[in-house]
C-alpha cells in the first residue's frame, strides 16, 4: 500500500521563495502610497558591441523619451543617466504585480584612447538608446598581457 499525501503530490520548499512576498508587505507597509512602488534606482539592460569603425552601446529604455535621458562625456568617461517616472494610474486599479523599474539611473564606463570624442552620436527610438562612438582612424586599440604570478 503507497502512501499519497492530501492535497496531491509533495513539493520541495523553498525558503527563499518568501523573500519575495515579505518585501512587497514592507514595501506596501511604509512606502504610505497605497502598494504603489516607492521609486528606487534601476538599471537599464546594456550592450556594447565594437565594429571596425566605431563602438556602439545600446540601452533598454521602454517608456522613456529623449527629455529624460543624458549622454555626456566627463573627461574619458561616457556617461549615461535618466529618469523613468512611475506612472500614475487611477487608485480603483487593482494591481496584483509591479515588476518594472522606476527611478533614476547612471551608467559610466572609461572610453578606450581609440575613440574618438569628437564624433560621438546618441539616438533614441523605440525604447532603445544607442550611442555610436566613432574610432580614431589608424589608431589601434593596444592589447597588454599581465603575467600570472
Amino acid at each position: 500500500m503507497s502512501l499519497i499525501p492530501i492535497g496531491g503530490p509533495l513539493a520541495q520548499w523553498d525558503p527563499f521563495n518568501q523573500f519575495g512576498s515579505l518585501y512587497e508587505k514592507f514595501n506596501t507597509l511604509f512606502n504610505g502610497n497605497n502598494g504603489m512602488p516607492l521609486e528606487t534606482q534601476w538599471t537599464p539592460a546594456m550592450d556594447i558591441v565594437e565594429k571596425d569603425h566605431e563602438i556602439m552601446v545600446r540601452l533598454d529604455t521602454p517608456g522613456m523619451e529623449r527629455k529624460d535621458m543624458k549622454v555626456e562625456i566627463n573627461g574619458n568617461m561616457l556617461v549615461i543617466s535618466g529618469e523613468r517616472k512611475y506612472e500614475n494610474k487611477d487608485e480603483k486599479d487593482n494591481y496584483h504585480r509591479l515588476e518594472r523599474g522606476y527611478g533614476s539611473f547612471l551608467r559610466s564606463f572609461r572610453l578606450p584612447d581609440y575613440v574618438d570624442q569628437n564624433h560621438i552620436k546618441a539616438e533614441c527610438k523605440n525604447g532603445l538608446l544607442q550611442i555610436h562612438l566613432a574610432k580614431v582612424p589608424g589608431k589601434k586599440k593596444e592589447l597588454k598581457s599581465i603575467t600570472i604570478n
